[in-house]
């Protein structure tokens, strides 16, 4: 029985109290019920504290509307106990042929298991890399990469439509800094003093004159944006190709550039306008945003007729509120705490609810260390530690679980020589491992003529203590993608698969799966095939999720 399933019938039996008259619910029943795993495991399979939230309600004490809730449980199908404990919680224990049937589902549902509806019908943007593409990617991008890339992922195992979105910030003088550098190495000159000094300008600079040798015998105007746009086409493939082979793939790149040449920023405007939010003061466009909590109003074209950095952002919100999209997650670093305000107030003054619209993630800084010493970032000095290199270094899946596995409110200083370990000491080599481990039981069993035959095994017999642990926690695998989901927190997932890992390895410390010498095969062991088999399915989904690769052999 899922916690799924076990919310259903609490909620049925709630419903039959009160069509007998047993109870009084001046709210009616409420649609699902929140169940959970008690910490003590002598307290139950499940624990649930609804007859507290509903016995003041009903004009009852909390520990008698649990006995009587107690009392319908006990004649459900799957549930085996229902006890009252401490002010009104509902301990339940649910019989082992219900729980063992969950391996058989899990089998069955294989891929899909873990994915629900819940968002089914919602169309949700996650920008999460804002970058100039005049460099390599950094550290910084490279936590967004591997955070956003699996906050996409949960979101859309609750059945929602997501676009991943890189914004590329494509406008402005930072590019023509980067033509003029680029031309001034082809020259074989140093770059200008506000250029940009890394030794990847030399690289880039050298591809171009490859490509287009007559590129140099251009007027130096001409010159200097032949170099900036070719520089811009190099380094957005770059871009593209590296995050690729850190499994994260964009669905759109969007260019600043394109605000301004398509109209988006006017058509803004003319959305605010309508909405009674813009007003005109000493010669510059201003925005009412302090109307919505912002600490002032901000100016979205100055005196002189330039427009602020701020115009882009909030046309670039409203094109994406015209592409479709029911709500637009931004995920930006620690040095854009401001702009949280700013930007719900925005999407106020376009007349959005904020709360609903818009969502603004805020991740901390990243040190990693290797030696004893920090790796240190600086594109325009040209000291940087590029994804490239954070990927040589460390590979794909331990930069992508460890960096996935904390919140991304936390800054995080992490050390080259742990996230490489290998050793049960680092969570992401424990998970594959696990996984490995479960796949080797597989081709063992499949070795001796076994097979999980999740239509015909026996669930009954799938009664140990340490199989209802493992049970339990595949069970709960879907509410912890949802919640994932829901809170954008990715990092639950990981540490999921964790413990569900740990789980597993006690349970295979005591209960032999497959025979041992001249012990025939029996149905035990055909039923604990099918119970490895679950577990194998769930961890190698929930890697999924995490765009982690699930290893058969270490």
């Amino acid at each position: 029985m899922t916690p799924e399933q076990l919310s259903q019938a609490i909620v049925t039996a709630l419903a039959a109290l009160v069509d007998a008259g047993d109870v009084s619910l001046p709210d009616g029943v409420p649609a699902t019920v929140t169940v959970e795993r008690p910490k003590v495991r002598d307290h139950g399979d499940y624990s649930t504290n609804i007859a507290l939230q509903l016995g003041k309600k009903a004009g009852m004490n909390p520990r008698e509307f649990a006995s009587l809730l107690a009392d319908r449980l006990v004649g459900t199908d799957g549930i085996a106990a229902a006890t009252v404990a401490g002010p009104g919680f509902l301990n339940i224990g649910v019989d082992s042929s219900s729980q063992g049937v969950l391996a058989g589902q899990v089998v069955a549902a294989g891929d899909a298991y873990g994915h629900t509806t819940e968002g089914t019908g919602s169309n949700v943007n996650v920008e999460f890399i804002s970058a100039n593409p005049t460099g390599p990617l950094h550290l910084g991008h490279t936590r967004w990469a591997a955070v956003g890339d699996a906050i996409a992922r949960v979101i859309e195992a609750t059945g929602a439509t997501v676009a991943r979105e890189f914004y590329i910030n494509d406008r402005g003088v930072q590019m023509d800094h980067f033509g003029a550098s680029l031309m001034a190495r082809a020259h074989h000159e140093p770059p200008p003093p506000d250029g940009y000094q890394g030794e990847y300008v030399v690289g880039l600079a050298q591809r171009i004159v490859a490509d287009q040798p007559d590129i140099v015998h251009l007027p130096n105007d001409e010159q200097m944006v032949a170099f900036r746009e070719a520089g811009y086409a190099l380094q957005r493939a770059e871009h593209e190709s590296e995050l690729h082979e850190l499994n994260t793939d964009f669905d759109v790149w969007f260019s600043e550039r394109s605000l301004h040449d398509s109209g988006a920023v006017e058509r803004a405007f003319d959305r605010i306008r309508e909405q009674g939010r813009l007003y005109e003061s000493e010669g510059a466009l201003w925005m009412r945003t302090s109307d919505f909590g912002d600490d002032k109003d901000r100016v979205l074209r100055k005196s002189d007729g330039e427009l602020t950095y701020f115009s882009s952002d909030t046309a670039y919100y409203v094109d994406k509120r015209d592409r479709g999209f029911d709500s637009c997650i931004y995920l930006l670093g620690a040095d854009h705490h401001g702009y949280v305000g700013r930007l719900k107030a925005m999407a106020a003054c376009v007349g959005d609810e904020p709360d609903q619209q818009l969502q603004v993630l805020i991740g901390q800084l990243v040190k990693i260390f290797s030696n004893g010493e920090e790796l240190k970032l600086s594109k325009r000095a040209g000291m940087i530690v590029s994804l490239r290199e954070l990927i040589d270094l460390i590979g794909v899946d331990a930069l992508r679980y460890t960096l996935i596995r904390y919140p991304v409110d936390t800054p995080l200083t992490l050390d080259v020589a742990e996230m490489t370990k290998r050793s049960n000491d680092n969570p992401v080599h424990y998970v594959q491992y696990a996984h490995a481990r479960l796949s080797s039981i597989t081709r063992n069993a499949a070795d001796l003529g076994i097979a999980a035959d999740a239509d015909s095994y026996d669930a009954t017999l799938l009664a140990h203590e340490r199989e209802g642990d493992v049970l339990r926690a595949l069970a709960e695998f879907p509410r912890v993608v949802a919640r994932a989901a829901e809170l954008r927190e990715p990092h639950r997932v990981a540490r999921y698969l964790e413990d569900t890992a740990a789980t597993f390895h006690k349970f295979y410390d005591v209960c032999h799966v497959l025979p041992k010498g001249d012990e025939e095969i029996s149905d035990l062991h055909r039923a604990r095939l099918v119970l490895v088999a679950a577990t194998r399915q769930v961890i190698a989904n929930g890697l999924t999720l995490l765009g982690v690769s699930a290893p058969e052999r270490m």
